[in-house]
């Protein structure tokens, strides 16, 4: 039973006035608004009503499986006794909340029971030396039965289930060494370890007399942390949206928990909606868009940064929920990105709210107020998310469409690989592809950290030079180096530019390939190895891409190849090659260097090659198609003499497994530009590029249709929000 609301927003008013210290120390100002009385997580007594309403109205359907769920434990519990030690934190906040609903002491005493069995189990990890689990989502739940449950324990039952859980979480914290498999991570990654449960327990035990010192401590740094990272997603999400990292298991999956959990409970325990201050959460539906892969039954995705590569789908199944709260959440102050966050919701094959916080369709008491549906029909041909380091380009929106990501420029390293210059080119099926692994990383760890995320595993340049450093990753110890980039961040998009007939866009990424910041002690000192690395790439609508890499070493003698992965086998015929996956096919034409020789490496015991060895998976459960999504083939394309300076310059075709051969093209060579002459049925293009000094080019175009003669872009475009060219400025 829920206390008397006025009575207890009196309460509220009078500490708003009372300084509140703890140790001598006076806590912060706004400290003083967190309300006396308890629920304060998720919901109190003046909400609750509110809550109760919608669970029992338009979320019945959902309250009706969570109540399922806790008759199911409740019958099993009658019949086993009491429970042993296990982490029972979601069933006993559920348990918590129908006990609520229904002011049935059977719940109540289940939800005690699943706490004491819980608040053991953290104990006996810790005896251990155990993590609990990787995420806090099942100790958080812990702490909000507690609060949920506050006025029906004993003061004895307050004291002994809080004191115990804060004494747990206080000696994981202080684990020397640290407990393995324990996420301590902060506010610049997900935030979904147990660090990320001090606010929760901060702010409902604040106030009780319960391990103050340590309360308080947790509460300030709690809040303080969730400030830092609302700050830092916000910068990740610029003015395009994104999040804490672009790898989409992540970004799409439980990295959003975190500022929407603060927002809720900041909220509820303080009367203060600070959500639309920070509107950055909002535009996650535009980056869902882009990265979106129409097909069939599910969507895909490019596989970019740590990804499995098992089958490239979407990660959807959070996606649901996650636009439900953006609805809510701000659905005033982003009328246009919570539009989109509702077409996002109808494009979903399985429209259905995720049960990792139950509770979060009971809070949504604003979703049906927010605006209609936005359907992007009228996007522009690329997007460049510039704080990403991704610029997504795509001839349309269906399963028979070309898509392609560059990965160039960004300021996120979080599960980022040395991929500067990078392109990902899928139609019909995935044709240049990132190659590599995260499957069963804890057995594959030296796949990861030696191949996969390593420059030698994506379509880019690498540049050998002889026992130069190592580039460091997660996972395993990374042995040598085969010619990568030795940083993640540094590349830098020179141009950019979109319209109906092509995309353009140039970076440079010379700095990702310099290794000065990164030596370690015992290592040789090496000069630099590379001068000059920049890409070029033009996407002539649908079907043909133009790639020019200026490439410079600081040694004639370190050997460069040209990478491209493959799904299957490719099949080389002089300077072109030829690679299938799916329904599609896609054609390659080396240009320069004109003497370049073309290599295939893969297949059986050299699928994953690197630095002079093979780095092979453990594959147990994997279908062929599994391992061909991998990417277990790729050409390299070397220059046939060694030069300090090299540009390569390449022409691809994609299209359906009809496609006998490529349109022709040849090479054109001008005083101080090279480039490409392709015909396609009656029209001609001819695109140059500067082969000295700056970025630059031009592009012609002749035909039945218009004509085109003019430089290309020298300057990035500037993109911001969803960028519907309907409301764009005349």
């Amino acid at each position: 039973m829920l206390p008397n609301p006025v009575r207890c927003f009196g309460i509220l008013l009078v500490l708003l006035f009372v300084p509140v210290v703890a140790d001598g120390q006076s806590l912060p100002d706004w400290t003083g608004k967190i309300r006396p009385d308890h629920p304060r997580l998720f919901f109190n007594a003046q909400t609750w009503p509110t809550v109760k309403e919608r669970a029992l109205g338009a979320e019945r359907d959902w309250y009706r499986r969570v109540k399922l769920q806790v008759d199911n434990r409740l019958a099993k519990t009658i019949t086993d006794g009491e429970l042993e030690p296990q982490d029972l934190g979601p069933e006993a906040a559920a348990a918590a909340f129908v006990f609520l609903m229904t002011e049935d002491t059977r719940y109540l005493d289940l939800a005690k029971q699943c706490l004491r069995a819980s608040v053991a189990y953290y104990e006996l990890c810790y005896e251990q030396r155990k993590t609990v689990n990787w995420y806090s989502t099942s100790r958080v739940h812990a702490i909000l039965a507690w609060d949920w449950l506050y006025n029906s324990l004993t003061e004895a039952e307050r004291r002994a289930i809080m004191s115990r859980l804060v004494l747990t979480i206080d000696r994981v914290l202080k684990a020397k060494p640290p407990i393995y498999r324990e996420n301590l991570s902060g506010y610049d990654t997900g935030f979904y370890g147990v660090r990320n449960c001090l606010w929760f327990v901060g702010c409902t035990a604040f106030g009780t007399d319960i391990e103050t010192p340590t309360v308080n401590q947790w509460l300030v740094w709690g809040h303080d942390e969730n400030r830092k990272l609302l700050a830092h997603r916000q910068q990740a999400s610029g003015d395009d949206g994104g999040g804490a990292s672009p790898t989409l298991g992540y970004v799409f999956g439980a990295y959003p928990w975190s500022e929407q959990n603060f927002f809720y409970t900041w909220l509820s325990s303080t009367g203060e909606n600070i959500a639309p201050d920070w509107p950055h959460g909002a535009w996650l539906a535009n980056y869902v868009i882009w990265n979106w892969i129409a097909a069939d039954p599910r969507p895909l995705q490019f596989g970019y940064g740590d990804t499995p590569h098992t089958d490239n789908r979407l990660p959807i199944s959070q996606l649901y929920t996650h636009m439900a709260n953006i609805r809510h959440l701000f659905g005033r102050a982003a009328p246009e990105a919570t539009a989109l966050a509702r077409h996002v919701q109808s494009l979903l094959p399985d429209p259905a709210y995720s049960s990792t916080w139950f509770v979060y369709p009971f809070l949504l008491h604003d979703l049906e107020d927010s605006a209609e549906s936005l359907v992007p029909d009228d996007l522009p041909q690329a997007r460049h998310f510039e704080t990403m380091g991704q610029v997504f380009l795509r001839s349309g929106t269906g399963p028979e469409d070309t898509y392609c990501l560059f990965t160039c420029g960004g300021i996120l390293r979080q599960h980022r690989h040395f991929d500067a210059l990078n392109f990902v080119i899928y139609h019909r099926g995935f044709l240049a592809l990132d190659s590599g692994t995260r499957y069963e990383e804890f057995v594959n760890g030296q796949h990861l950290a030696n191949y996969y995320a390593q420059t030698v595993a994506h379509n880019c340049v690498v540049i050998h030079q002889p026992g130069e450093p190592i580039a460091r990753y997660w996972g395993g110890t990374v042995e040598g180096n085969h010619g990568g980039q030795h940083r993640q961040l540094g590349s830098v998009v020179k141009a950019f530019e979109t319209n109906d007939d092509f995309v353009y866009v140039a970076g440079d990424a010379t700095a990702c390939y310099q290794h000065g910041t990164v030596r370690r002690a015992g290592q040789t000192d090496l000069p630099e190895k590379c001068e000059l690395a920049t890409r070029q790439l033009v996407f002539l609508l649908p079907h043909h891409f133009i790639i020019f890499d200026r490439v410079t070493t600081t040694d004639a003698t370190y050997r460069k190849d040209w990478l491209i992965h493959t799904a299957h086998e490719p099949a080389i015929d002089g300077q072109t090659f030829r690679a299938d996956h799916g329904d599609g096919r896609m054609f390659s034409q080396t240009l320069l260097p004109r003497t370049a020789r073309l290599t295939s490496v893969g297949g059986p015991g050299n699928e994953f090659f690197a630095a002079g060895k093979n780095w092979p998976i453990q594959t147990p459960g994997l279908r062929p198609e599994h391992l061909a999504m991998m990417g277990q083939w790729r050409v390299e394309v070397t220059p046939s003499e060694p030069r300090k300076e090299d540009q390569f310059l390449h022409v691809i075709q994609v299209g359906d497994r009809k496609l006998a051969a490529m349109d022709p093209a040849t090479l054109i060579e001008e005083p101080g530009r090279v480039g490409v002459r392709l015909v396609i049925g009656e029209e001609t293009w001819e695109v140059l590029f500067d082969a000295n000094g700056e970025i630059g080019g031009h592009i012609r175009h002749t035909g039945s249709t218009k004509t085109i003669e003019r430089p290309l872009a020298s300057s990035v475009a500037p993109q911001s929000g969803i960028m519907l060219r309907s409301n764009a400025p005349d």
